[in-house]
């Protein structure tokens, strides 16, 4: 999955938004204002990093060597995981949806019946 296919996947998601928070070369990506996939576009490597459950985050890392710690993030709540090398594009898709259904999971109740009816 290149940046422009994930691009368009989260974007495809219901509630989001593409923003630059910090500086015109992070990529995030936020669902109901929280955020929950996050990209350098001036990285040499294709990397997002992405929120997940911290049991299956361990597990992950242990099975994946494209999968690792959240760069800069809280590594027990955050993976970096490297989209362009050997990882399938169903594991990946189902990485980006784990990480929008947790952020959606701790909105405020007034938030996801907002969400749930855009």
């Amino acid at each position: 999955m290149n940046i422009e296919e994930f691009r368009t996947y989260c974007l495809s998601k219901k509630g989001v938004e593409e923003t630059f928070p910090f500086d015109e070369v992070t990529l995030v990506f936020k669902v109901m204002g929280k955020m929950f996939a996050l990209t350098g576009l001036g990285d040499e490597a294709f990397r997002v990093n992405l929120k997940c459950e911290p049991e299956r985050a361990m597990q992950l890392r242990e099975e994946y060597p494209d999968i690792i710690p959240g760069w800069h993030m809280n590594k027990k709540h955050w993976n970096t995981v490297y989209f362009e090398r050997e990882l399938e594009t169903d594991l990946l898709i189902e990485l980006i949806d784990h990480s929008y259904e947790l952020v959606v999971k701790g909105l405020r109740k007034k938030d996801r019946e907002i969400l749930e009816n855009l």
